[in-house]
């Protein structure tokens, strides 16, 4: 039986903002998912706000995001987005493992996560984004791609965007077994395998990685997969490594594009 605990937490500076911290639980996730969620200064019950998730990288957790960017509240107020950041569980991939019983994290994402944050506040199901960083770029991807009537657009910072090039990182073949035994599971949760579902779409996304990125070659070949399929990418491409400080400076890319997309 699922159990849903919702808390508030006050942030005190030159106004007060309210902040809230929903806590899901389930059965197929390895433990309660913390979702950190900013609401615009003018928030209401009479309208709808666009939601934009952000997903954190590699061994990061919920507040990775908010502690990054030095506050994302002043991010939601400036592009009236609610914005949600849920616990990737360290190193799930934002996948479902197809050999971990209680690490379903896509369709923890999709059949608990997203509708209790649809049906606790005014979300405008129209404008859904999701976008995150490194492992949470290949999460936002994956998602995205998987789930179209769900999100509108997504977005990678530094994303992992070909699993397979990297089978000994960070922990991967815990969610996916070894590439060897298993090279299934990780060609169709490599979202460079999974990018055609938007061919001949109208769906339009936005990825960056910086030149002195070990993720840039990937994130290049990604880019020339969309240009040859024709789908509406954009990529940027600027001097950076993978680290906060390229991610601190390219977030607020990701929030005029979204923008721009807005019905």
């Amino acid at each position: 039986m699922k159990k849903f605990f919702l808390f508030s937490l006050i942030i005190f500076s030159t106004q007060i903002f309210s902040q809230e911290l929903l806590v899901i639980n389930a059965r197929y996730i390895p433990k309660p998912d913390s979702i950190f969620i900013f609401k615009p200064k003018n928030y209401s019950n009479n309208k709808t706000f666009p939601l934009l998730i952000l997903l954190h990288g590699y061994s990061g957790s919920y507040k990775h995001w908010n502690e990054l960017t030095g506050g994302l509240q002043k991010y939601s107020d400036k592009y009236g987005f609610i914005i949600a950041c849920p616990d990737g569980f360290y190193d799930s991939w934002y996948l479902d493992s197809p050999i971990k019983e209680n690490s379903k994290v896509e369709t923890f994402f999709v059949d608990d996560l997203f509708p209790s944050i649809t049906n606790k506040l005014n979300i405008d199901k129209k404008n859904v984004f999701i976008t995150g960083l490194s492992m949470g770029g290949h999460g936002a991807f994956l998602l995205f791609l998987k789930h179209q009537d769900i999100f509108k657009s997504a977005g990678s910072l530094s994303g992992i965007l070909d699993i397979t090039e990297f089978p000994n990182r960070w922990s991967m073949l815990n969610a996916l077994g070894k590439i060897e035994e298993h090279p299934d599971n990780w060609k169709n949760n490599s979202v460079y395998n999974l990018v055609d579902k938007i061919k001949g779409t109208d769906k339009q996304v936005l990825f960056e990685c910086g030149t002195e990125d070990f993720a840039y070659n990937v994130n290049r070949k990604f880019y020339e997969k969309c240009l040859q399929s024709k789908i509406k990418a954009t990529f940027i491409s600027r001097p950076g490594n993978h680290n906060a400080e390229y991610w601190k400076s390219g977030i607020e890319n990701h929030f005029r594009f979204f923008t721009s997309l807005l019905d």
